[in-house]
């Protein structure tokens, strides 16, 4: 989408930062508007995250008007936000690519633009980041400045206070915004906050409380009676005690929309010395209506006319997995009180609205907070109820160690429903559920289950949830295969596979939902195709059995190559001297960029037609 300067005549001024900065600041609230215009056309036309990115206009105006970018370091906490930032920093007209194939990528990433200081995609790892930053900043004395800007639901992780404890005591020059979103300010508190930001954040404050600092330090009695006074009087006119405690000078909130306000605020911080914490408030969604109305719903978007006041209706499709596992737990609940749904802050993602609503004292959200998921769920199970952690996969992973240490070494009944395994398409390399087979395979008394299909993911869901110990039922994001599950539960024995179609020569070892685009293989081969349905434990008895009379084991997986499901064979047929070669596909050891999921899977050789010539090139 072209940059019409007819349309947008001053952010058609202001393609990159430095040019921005050569505006009157008097033009930033025109600007603001043409820039929130340009992200509603872009974004209606291209899909993408959407709602975030409205709330952040301002403040992405404000901090590229003050800071040297890309010299200064600006960190985009998650990046759903940062569509301004990137509409600003060169990359305007290639929004219409933003999470497509060979596009704009989702969030910031480094080796798209050096104005993407830190590649992101899970929440609540920008204070970190910004505080070694700054850290090296004030080694190397470059002056430099840092910035991280972070969500109230991103600060709701334990990553984000430990590094606001750590910063806290270091004390580095450095400033941290929190972007809250979820209230509004009145006239009288929002006027009274701007002009507490501007007493605070001023030379004259400023001077005046370091100066006294300095002069009654050596008179310990009434340094101390200062310092009370200063914390006292700051808790009366602002809700920031608590960033005090931890060292930093907090400041706010103050309106986040008023950019001429943020402009002055900001520049007064950004030679403050030490930890700063400036609190604004947002509106998700600001500057259109249907969003600021519907922020969850246009949190992430398809193509849709801005001038409808509601998205288009989605096409009838086939439910999606996560709807499989969305009835599944309202049947399991209603069947057995003991159970608890766990979710960090998915419950839309994962399907847990219905059982939220219908099980309240049950469903536990814990926000951004995955670790203490994990260990939530194992404090549950050792009183005896049954937890189901409802999470994607590339989430786990932030809650390994709890994984390992606090339910599997326990041995403890948790049952892990994780969503977003494998390909997951446009959020690209942050979020493709890659891994989660390799990371949980080595760790004991787990058991792992792939569903090819609906109604295998709602009786292994069930087979898991009666399981006596931790076990996880991976599926994919995105609709299923058209087979209606069975209403009624049936357990399917731990670690037994199911031969689908018995051929020669090849056996065809299919580990989920690719079980669909290796039976075309098997047809055409004539080749025996198996659903592994596990790939802890492994059906040893058949696949001893299928070894004495095939040349080949074919092993297909949408999971890393290397420690996954095609390993597991690897591993099995060498610990048993077995005479049969093996042949891996799956994920290459790369990591894998945005796209669709039919698009990836092609690239990769991952469909029919890539499975099918990887088998005929081993086979010459």
């Amino acid at each position: 989408m072209a940059l019409d300067i007819n349309d947008y005549p001053l952010l058609a001024q202001a393609n990159l930062p430095e040019q921005l900065r050569q505006l009157p600041q008097e033009k930033l609230p025109a600007l603001s508007a043409e820039l929130r215009g340009y992200l509603l056309q872009s974004v209606s036309q291209s899909s993408g995250h959407f709602a975030s990115g409205l709330g952040t206009v301002e403040l992405t105006v404000a901090l590229h008007y003050v800071y040297n970018t890309p010299f200064d370091r600006v960190i985009w906490d998650v990046g759903h936000q940062a569509y301004p930032h990137k509409i600003l920093t060169g990359r305007a007209e290639r929004m219409h690519s933003i999470r497509q194939k060979d596009g704009l990528h989702p969030f910031p990433y480094r080796d798209e633009s050096e104005y993407d200081v830190l590649s992101v995609g899970h929440s609540s790892t920008s204070i970190s980041a910004a505080l070694g930053m700054a850290i090296a900043a004030q080694q190397a004395r470059n002056n430099r400045k840092v910035v991280a800007v972070i969500g109230d639901g991103a600060i709701t992780a334990g990553m984000a206070f430990e590094a606001l404890n750590h910063a806290g005591e270091v004390r580095p020059d450095m400033l941290v915004i929190l972007n809250d979103n979820e209230m509004s300010i009145s006239e009288n508190v929002g006027a009274l906050n701007r002009y507490f930001a501007r007493i605070l954040s001023g030379s004259f404050y400023t001077s005046l409380r370091e100066g006294g600092k300095k002069i009654l330090r050596g008179v310990p009695p009434l340094h101390e009676l200062a310092s009370r006074a200063e914390e006292h009087f700051k808790g009366m006119v602002t809700p920031g005690t608590f960033f005090e405690e931890l060292g930093f000078n907090y400041i706010g909130p103050i309106d986040g929309h008023d950019v001429l306000g943020l402009v002055d605020t900001i520049r007064n911080m950004r030679n403050l010395k030490g930890p700063q914490l400036l609190h604004i408030v947002t509106k998700k969604g600001k500057g259109y209506a249907p969003a600021e109305a519907d922020p969850i719903g246009y949190h992430a978007v398809s193509k849709f006319n801005p001038a409808d006041e509601k998205q288009p209706a989605k096409k009838a499709s086939l439910p999606t997995f996560s709807n499989i596992f969305g009835n599944w737990i309202c049947d399991m609940a209603a069947q057995d009180e003991r159970l608890q749904a766990i979710t960090p802050a998915m419950r839309e993602g994962s399907d847990l609205v219905r059982y939220s609503k219908t099980y309240p004292k049950r469903y536990f959200d814990v926000a951004i907070a995955e670790q203490h998921a994990v260990t939530l769920a194992a404090g549950l199970a050792i009183e005896g109820l049954k937890p189901v952690v409802a999470i994607y996969s590339s989430f786990l992973q932030r809650g390994y160690d709890q994984l390992i240490h606090d339910v599997a070494l326990q041995n403890l009944d948790v049952l892990f429903a994780i969503d977003r395994a494998g390909i997951v398409g446009a959020d690209g390399p942050t979020h493709q559920g890659a891994f989660d087979i390799s990371f949980m395979r080595c760790i004991p008394n787990m058991v792992i289950m792939v569903p090819s299909d609906e109604d295998e993911c709602r009786q292994m869901l069930y087979s898991g949830y009666q399981f006596n110990g931790p076990a996880a039922v991976r599926y994919p994001r995105g609709s299923g295969t058209g087979i209606a599950p069975q209403s009624n539960m049936q357990l399917i024995p731990i670690g037994k596979a199911k031969v689908v179609h018995q051929g020669k020569r090849v056996a065809i070892l299919a580990f989920g939902p690719l079980l669909a685009e290796c039976q075309h293989v098997a047809k055409q081969l004539d080749a025996t195709l198996v659903d592994m349905r596990f790939v802890k434990p492994l059906d040893a008895a058949l696949l001893t059995e299928l070894a004495g009379h095939h040349e080949l084991f074919v092993t297909v997986e949408d999971n890393a190559i290397m420690g996954g499901a095609g390993s597991a064979i690897n591993e099995f047929v060498a610990n048993n001297t077995l005479a049969i070669s093996c042949l891996n596909i799956g994920l290459p050891d790369q990591f894998i960029k945005h796209g669709s999921q039919q698009e990836i899977y092609a690239e990769l050789g991952l469909d029919s037609t890539g499975i099918l010539a990887s088998i005929q090139h081993r086979l010459k």
